[in-house]
């Protein structure tokens, strides 16, 4: 849960266009909407440490009543308390910090040294060796989190009379938070492996400069005997967190403008804008799960929702307020979008689908309607992913719109009587609504947790948790370091040495991948020297190449790709697929049984549809009819094995195709 605003991030970086000009612009932006992030998971750290509870609360008698764990604290010197406190947000830096970069480490025995992550197709994979980026990126991210919580520290302190070392050591955080925007504009100061040395020693320079200078920060706070400025709030801490919800808002717009003039002509499931749709997504779930951490801390410290009556605690910060304020409308507007959608595109699903029905089973008796009936409701489900690109496109838009509405905290506006002045809604209403946003975010964490549980205990539940879990971790960490780590560094070339051993040995090799795993087979095709290519043979079913990786990241992942693989292994290519399946597909066309095949293009041999069920009747020696397999593996199908059995003959017959 808390990496997955970082893990979206990142995987956004790799939808970029596969034009060059405009998909280096997309890449900066994402490192920097990456870097973003960052800045307001410490913002919101620091809101609950610094302002709700060494500000507000150990200055209130009321607050600190039955709390002994606080009260300890609460007579000393606000800025001893500051100080101490501030040791909360350092510790979720370092939290992060472990989470994405502990499991990394057993990967490395498998890493290619000298690659290049910036190659632009599948056949980079092995090569990405992006370990040595990683850590140049964590180092940036750790500067610019530690020269953030400095600049938040020292704007409170310098709010009225700032000393001179105050404003030194502010314009130095401001410098190195500067500096680490800066690394992450020429993408091959953090990507390419012959500027490693130079960049390995400004990047670790930088983040030793950072490091000190929170220590100097905390040591200046602790000791400063001065009095601080009066304020129901941490001085400054407000207008920062508008800040950092503003420039969210700028590079996004900014990302999309340049994803719109670099998309590929061939239409995509996102409409060629998969870059600022995920950064979109990433963004709005980590500004909710932020404002959501403060609001709820601060209902926990004040035993009760924030009235604004004289005892209680001064409210968090206005951007926070209307985050949670928009996230309500933009959940409601995205589900009442996803619902109109879906009752749109029934019709045309359902025709669909009846027509395929009625092709597969002809002579099908009266007393199989209802089989068909649930037949056809598979198939236009399945259908519905092609939808999910324009909904997700809808959710982004109202994102954006979202933070827009966010930025109005800076000018001090509330959401209450502007809705109440422009609307004619009472007051009492939008407090309602932040009362029901806060309990709605809180669900969607809930509802990530049961997830979680779910995936362990419900099989079919866990393979699409699987699917969508592959789907964010297969690329490298290009742009958050936070986020989890890519097994595919690992895998890729564990299995192009497996089949090199394999290939050695025996008269061939037949490779099957279901689901993601042909995605990883297409990518270790790529990966074998020409004298293993000749004996090997691939096999892939329920594969998402080219309904969901081809179409979401163009500029690695594309038809051109598709026919590499093919032309490296001499076609010796099945793929199977089912008009039932929600998540795999064809690979070239959809050819069906009797269709007649283009006898000069290879590709019209490689797919296979499965008709899904077998039979809408039970069989002449079954009680029950055959199931509806949809996305599930086939390997006990006759079928499948008949496609084994023919490339098993095309290794021994290099010649043959069909």
């Amino acid at each position: 849960m808390f990496l997955l605003p970082f893990m979206l991030s990142n995987v956004a970086i790799w939808m970029r266009p596969a034009g060059r000009r405009s998909g280096s612009g997309v890449k900066v932006l994402c490192r920097l909407v990456a870097l973003n992030l960052t800045l307001l998971y410490v913002l919101s750290a620091a809101g609950v440490a610094l302002d709700l509870i060494a500000w507000k609360c150990m200055a209130s008698s009321q607050c600190l009543a039955g709390r002994a764990w606080l009260s300890w604290l609460g007579g000393r010197p606000v800025g001893l308390r500051l100080a101490v406190l501030a040791l909360l947000p350092v510790a979720a830096v370092a939290l992060v910090w472990l989470l994405g970069a502990r499991p990394g480490r057993s990967y490395d025995a498998f890493q290619v040294p000298g690659g290049d992550p910036e190659g632009d197709r599948l056949s980079a994979v092995s090569h990405w060796d992006a370990m040595p980026m990683v850590s140049r990126l964590r180092a940036i991210h750790v500067a610019a989190a530690f020269a953030m919580l400095d600049l938040t520290l020292l704007a409170a302190r310098g709010a009225t009379d700032p000393s001179v070392g105050t404003v030194a050591l502010a314009a130095l955080a401001a410098a190195v938070l500067l500096a680490c925007a800066a690394l992450l504009v020429p993408p091959t100061l953090v990507e390419r492996p012959g500027t490693a040395r130079r960049t390995d020693g400004v990047t670790s320079a930088l983040c030793a400069v950072a490091c000190g200078l929170t220590v100097a920060t905390l040591a200046m706070v602790a000791l400063d005997r001065t009095r601080w400025p009066a304020s129901d709030g941490l001085p400054g801490y407000g207008r920062v967190v508008g800040l950092v919800y503003f420039t969210q808002m700028v590079l996004l717009v900014v990302l999309a403008v340049l994803a719109l003039a670099g998309r590929a002509p061939r239409p995509a499931l996102l409409r060629g804008l998969g870059a600022p749709v995920l950064s979109a997504g990433a963004v709005g779930l980590a500004g909710a799960l932020s404002a959501e951490l403060v609001y709820r801390t601060a209902y926990f410290l004040n035993r009760r929702a924030i009235t604004g009556r004289p005892g209680d605690l001064a409210p968090p910060p206005l951007a926070y307020k209307w985050a949670i304020f928009i996230f309500f409308f933009t959940t409601i507007a995205a589900i009442l979008v996803v619902g109109a959608m879906t009752l749109l595109s029934r019709r045309g699903r359902r025709r669909a689908a009846a027509a395929i029905v009625a092709k597969d089973f002809p002579a099908a008796p009266a007393g199989a309607a209802a089989r068909m009936e649930r037949v056809e409701r598979t198939i236009a489900r399945a259908r519905f992913t092609e939808q999910l690109g324009p909904m997700a496109i809808g959710y982004a838009c109202l994102a954006a719109l979202g933070l827009a509405a966010s930025v109005l905290g800076l000018s001090g506006l509330q959401p209450g009587p502007l809705a109440e002045r422009f609307l004619g809604v009472p007051s009492g209403f939008v407090s309602f609504v932040l009362t029901m946003g806060s309990y709605l975010i809180a669900g969607v964490v809930v509802a990530l947790i049961m997830g979680g549980l779910f995936a362990y205990r419900t099989a079919e539940f866990r393979r699409y948790v699987g699917v969508l879990w592959d789907l964010g971790t297969f690329w490298p960490r290009a742009a958050h370091p936070f986020a989890p780590p890519c097994y595919a560094e690992r895998a890729v070339p564990e299995l192009a040495k497996r089949i090199c051993y394999l290939a050695d040995r025996h008269a061939g090799v037949l490779l099957t991948g279901h689901s993601h795993g042909s995605v990883l087979l297409a990518a270790t095709v790529l990966q074998l020297p020409p004298q293993v290519r000749r004996r090997v043979a691939l096999l892939t079913y329920g594969s998402p190449l080219d309904r969901l990786y081809a179409r979401l990241f163009p500029a690695y992942l594309g038809r051109d790709v598709l026919h590499e693989v093919g032309d490296r292994i001499g076609w010796r290519w099945l793929n199977l697929w089912r008009d039932t399946d929600q998540i795999g597909g064809w690979m070239f066309a959809a050819h069906r049984p009797g269709d007649p095949p283009a006898r000069d293009d290879p590709t019209a041999a490689v797919d296979r549809r499965l008709r899904d069920p077998e039979d809408v009747v039970a069989s002449a020696g079954d009680s029950v009819p055959p199931p509806i397999r949809g996305h599930w593996p086939c390997e006990s199908d006759e079928r499948f094995a008949t496609a084994v059995r023919d490339l098993a003959d095309r290794l021994r017959d290099p010649g043959r195709r069909s």
